[in-house]
């Protein structure tokens, strides 16, 4: 028995070194994408600089609208560019991280891209996809771009009215909890448009550089469901109001 038991203990330490050299790799990792994310900040910091600086130099002209094609590229580059979450052994997916939302307190900073909710020109109301510009802590009110109309469009909202994006995404791998079930109720951007609509998750992603498949409500299909199309983790979030019957 006690030689058993020595065997056991050498298996086990043997499995165990496999694992115990990949640490200083993971670790690499983890501190090569907090840099990504550093850098990714600081441009985005100057980019909201240049941009709050052209609003109040009237001197130059105003800069053309952006093409479709060129906004929706970059859409698709921000989700494919989202750092993947890794944490260490035992930790759990921060807030914002997939399908966990902000916490209550959150705050969006200038830069951040967020669901927003709007009244369009036909007094609807309607989930756009925005940029914030400012937060202010006397009204509690945002104040965002709509993305799709940038320079132009601006509104005023309640917090209430703002569901930020997430900034990492889950690895289903690893943290299956933090993605969206199937037929989970969630907002979803739909493609090659800039509004996020009422969507039935389909399958969730099964590997970390997969798209959750859904189903988006639509009354021109028999079952009010349109076929399965693929959205990235950047433009999933969940949906506060109840599932239609």
């Amino acid at each position: 028995p006690a030689c058993r038991h020595e065997k056991r203990k050498s298996a086990l330490c043997a499995s165990s070194r496999p694992l115990l050299s990949l640490l200083p790799a993971l670790s690499i990792l983890r501190k090569a994408l907090d840099k990504i994310a550093e850098i990714k900040s600081l441009l985005e910091e100057r980019r909201i600089a240049a941009k709050i600086a052209g609003l109040y130099n009237d001197s130059e002209p105003p800069r053309k609208t952006m093409r479709r094609g060129v906004l929706m590229t970059l859409l698709q580059q921000s989700a494919m560019t989202l750092p993947l979450w890794i944490g260490k052994p035992g930790d759990k997916p921060p807030p914002l991280c997939g399908a966990i939302p902000a916490s209550g307190d959150y705050v969006a900073k200038p830069g951040d891209k967020v669901a927003a909710r709007v009244k369009a020109v036909d007094g609807d109301e309607q989930w756009i996809l925005a940029e914030v510009v400012s937060y202010s802590h006397a009204t509690n009110k945002y104040e965002v771009d709509d993305i799709d109309e940038e320079g132009k469009e601006r509104h005023t909202l309640s917090r209430r009215r703002i569901i930020p994006l997430p900034q990492w995404k889950a690895n289903p791998e690893t943290d299956p909890e933090a993605l969206f079930q199937k037929e989970q109720l969630v907002l979803a951007l739909y493609p090659q448009t800039t509004c996020f609509y009422r969507a039935l998750i389909h399958t969730p992603p099964q590997r970390p550089q997969d798209d959750y498949s859904v189903l988006f409500e639509d009354t021109s299909y028999a079952d009010g469901y349109s076929p399965p199309l693929n959205v990235a983790q950047r433009y999933v979030v969940a949906c506060k109001e109840p599932k239609k019957k």
